[in-house]
């Protein structure tokens, strides 16, 4: 049995009830063993007046009925006398049975009382049987002496069966009174031999012996039995054996036993008689009235002993109550008081220290005395439990103060690394957006391109550092922008962005003030699939339409996650927990459910049909919009451009939108043609057919497309040719061709001014870097700056 881990009301109890039952159980015991010996000496009345004077009763009669039953076997007719003497014996039996069967007797008497008794009343029952051997004769005299004494026997052995008396002195006397009358038994066996000897004029064989035998076992049993009586009963019975008819009886007695050659009775039958009779009634006299006196004594002395049980029970079971209230009432404060430090601890730790950690998170001020009161249990131990307790919460408080500092602190080294970094990055993306334009070397406008995705990237990894800092992000968009420019703006954030295709995306608009966080979160994801997947395995985006908004699915083909593992992700990205230094394996997850909270974006994974998880992202309706119309084309815009983000819209619609293959591309030369991005790469692998790098596409060579993306094919141009070591004469030019060169160059700068907006340009109403390059990369650069208190951060 472990007890250490009971409650403390249990242990008290324990405590309590244990000595309280142990005092109880001794309380009881005690009385029980002193009310046993009272009921005891209350049932000696009982045992006397329901089996002793019966019993008695049934012994005298069955000794007379013996005697005439001696007599009848001496002689030669039935005696008149013996009928009559049975049905006195027959009446006594009746009324014995009568009382034995009784429930009085029952419950006083113990088992060996009752088994006794069942014994007597057994042998009882073998009485008629017996009967009729003698009158048929076929028993001697010895047989029906044996007949008889084995009933009386029985009897006697009851009436000691009643001598279980606790009081010593009451139990001995009991006892002689019993031995007594046996001895007046064996007087009557005697008696019954020397009848039927005088009836038949001499004694049996062996008869003379028995009859010495008895006689000698008389007196040595009477003398015993007296020995044992109180002093009075003793001068009693010595007066008693001091009459005529107990003198004349011994004499005949003492001539009884002489050795007797003749084998004739040396005494008178009626001498012999009318002493016997004599003695026999005088001795059941003395025997009866001893036993009321021992009765009558018998019954004060319970009286007594009940008087002292009970008021050793009383004071016994006011003991036990007093130790009970006491235990009780001591035990009841201990509870109270340990109680009372428990209920402290536990709203100290599952409410107070989280309150208090919550208003420091919102920034409040918190006073630690306020928060941790004084606890007050006393001068005792447990006083000293609380007053440390006090100290315990007031470090806790305090630590908690100290721990959210040190957090806010960190956030603002994160959100101040990150605005920096923010800084750098969106200024290296603007510098990369003029070197682009400005190169004619297709290896050398490849490498910026690369450039210019790797800094993508690396400001994406910056605003996770403003998430964590529990900032927003910079970027922002005035405008809805089309679900498939997001997906596409995700995808250029990816480094294997070569590995994912865009397959079904059904037409829809998500506001703008979501767009920038939406495009976070879906490179987050489409990162995590393409990393846990095998590098030869595709990544699969596809978009729809739904009943409460625009479900979005990213399914990969890599090892799978297990049941527990989805769960706990799950449960992550539904709760949007605090972020833990400690789990930073799962950063990507955390990035996502902080953007997901931001906007009511649910996002939950599940297992692929392909071995691996698909990522579920569903836009909530109130950010779904439909899908915003492209804008014109820049060859009829002329200089006076249009919105900047029309013109944001237009270009990545023109790069993104998904559509059958329409033929093969065309494999240039190897001196001439690069590979062409897969669908979904960003703008900085496949620039669009308008904005940077237009020139470096001849106008009469058409673009190939793959999937949807103009693939643009590499030309040597002059610059990049390689130069003859002869130099070259210049030929005269005629004025009609300079002429003709010099338009063309005007109307190339012309429509390259009409198309994009210099990054010296003024800011309107769309981001100021609208110079930013277009297409689908241009969608995830739109302009950030790390202050918000710029006029230049967001539009929205």
């Amino acid at each position: 049995m472990r007890t250490r881990d009971w409650p403390i009301r249990s242990k008290l109890t324990a405590l309590v009830v244990a000595p309280v039952t142990a005092l109880l159980a001794l309380w009881i015991f005690a009385t029980t063993l002193t009310f046993g010996p009272a009921l005891n000496l209350l049932s000696a009345r009982t045992l006397l007046y329901d089996l002793g004077r019966p019993g008695e009763t049934v012994v005298t009669e069955l000794q007379r009925e013996r005697r005439l039953s001696v007599v009848q076997l001496a002689g030669d007719s039935a005696l008149p006398a013996l009928a009559e003497q049975r049905g006195r014996t027959d009446r006594a039996i009746a009324e014995l049975r009568r009382r034995v069967d009784g429930e009085p007797l029952r419950d006083a008497a113990d088992d060996l009382l009752e088994t006794r008794v069942d014994q007597l009343v057994n042998a009882l029952a073998a009485l008629p049987s017996g009967r009729k051997f003698i009158d048929d004769r076929k028993v001697d005299r010895a047989g029906a002496i044996g007949l008889y004494s084995g009933m009386v026997s029985a009897a006697f052995q009851a009436f000691a069966g009643m001598a279980t008396l606790t009081d010593p002195d009451i139990n001995r006397q009991a006892l002689a009174l019993t031995a007594l009358g046996r001895s007046r038994e064996l007087l009557g066996q005697s008696d019954a031999l020397l009848a039927g000897a005088l009836t038949a004029g001499r004694f049996a064989e062996g008869e003379h012996t028995q009859l010495v035998q008895a006689i000698g076992n008389q007196r040595w049993l009477t003398e015993n039995a007296v020995a044992d009586l109180p002093e009075s009963s003793r001068v009693a019975y010595q007066r008693l054996t001091e009459g005529e008819a107990f003198t004349r009886l011994r004499t005949m007695q003492d001539a009884l036993v002489v050795p007797n050659r003749s084998g004739r009775p040396t005494v008178d039958a009626a001498a012999w008689q009318a002493s016997q009779d004599a003695v026999q009634q005088q001795l059941r006299d003395f025997e009866l009235s001893e036993a009321d006196a021992l009765t009558d004594r018998s019954v004060p002395m319970a009286v007594r002993i009940l008087v002292r049980l009970a008021a050793a029970g009383v004071l016994g079971l006011i003991a036990v109550v007093v130790s009970v209230l006491v235990a009780l009432r001591v035990g009841r404060t201990l509870v109270r008081r340990l109680s009372g430090v428990r209920t402290a601890a536990l709203e100290l730790a599952e409410h107070r220290l989280p309150d208090v950690v919550t208003r420091l998170r919102r920034g409040e001020q918190v006073d630690v005395a306020r928060e941790a009161p004084p606890l007050e249990y006393g001068h005792d131990e447990i006083g000293e439990v609380g007053r440390a307790f006090t100290e315990v919460q007031r470090t806790a408080v305090q630590a908690a103060v100290d721990e959210v500092t040190l957090r806010r602190g960190l956030n603002e080294v994160f959100l101040n690394i990150a605005r920096r970094s923010q800084s750098l990055v969106h200024r290296q993306l603007h510098l990369l957006d003029r070197m682009e334009r400005r190169s004619e070397d297709p290896d050398e406008l490849a490498e910026l391109f690369q450039v210019d995705h790797l800094a993508t990237r690396l400001r994406r990894h910056a605003e996770d550092l403003v998430i964590l800092a529990g900032s927003a992000p910079g970027r922002g968009w005035r405008n809805p922008v089309a679900m498939v420019d997001l997906i596409r703006g995700a995808i250029s954030e990816v480094e294997a962005y070569e590995r994912v295709d865009v397959t079904a995306v059904q037409p829809a608009g998500v506001l703008g003030r979501a767009v920038g966080d939406v495009i976070h979160l879906l490179a987050e994801l489409v990162e995590n699939a393409t990393a846990f997947s095998p590098p030869d395995t595709r990544v699969t985006v596809t978009g729809a339409q739904v009943a409460n908004g625009y479900a979005l699915e990213i399914t990969d083909q890599g090892l799978g996650m297990s049941d527990a593992a989805l769960e706990t992700a799950n449960t992550r990205l539904a709760s949007s927990p605090e972020f833990d230094p400690a789990q930073s394996a799962r950063l990507g997850l955390f990035v996502v459910a902080r953007l997901a909270a931001r906007h009511g974006v649910r996002v939950r994974l599940r297992p692929s049909g392909q071995g691996g998880v698909t990522a579920v992202v569903l836009v909530p309706g109130d950010l779904v919009t439909t899908e915003p119309p492209a804008g014109p084309d820049p060859a009829t815009l002329g200089a006076a451009s249009a919105d900047p983000n029309r013109r944001l819209a237009r270009t990545a619609r023109r790069g993104t939108v998904t559509r059958p293959r329409t033929r093969p591309p065309t494999a240039p030369s190897a001196s001439t043609a690069r590979p062409a991005p897969p669908t979904g790469a960003p703008a900085s692998a496949a620039p669009p057919a308008t904005g940077r790098g237009e020139g470096s596409a001849t106008s009469d060579e058409p673009e190939d497309e793959l999937d949807g993306l103009p693939r643009r094919v590499r030309r040597r141009t002059p610059a990049a040719q390689p130069r003859s070591t002869v130099t070259d004469t210049p030929s005269p030019r005629s004025p009609e061709e300079v002429r003709q060169v010099m338009a063309a160059l005007q109307a190339g700068t012309a429509r390259g001014r009409a198309t994009a907006i210099p990054p010296t340009a003024p800011a309107g109403p769309a981001p100021t870097g609208s110079a930013a390059p277009t297409g689908p990369a241009a969608l995830t650069d739109p302009p950030t700056t790390p202050e918000p208190s710029t006029a230049t951060e967001r539009d929205a």
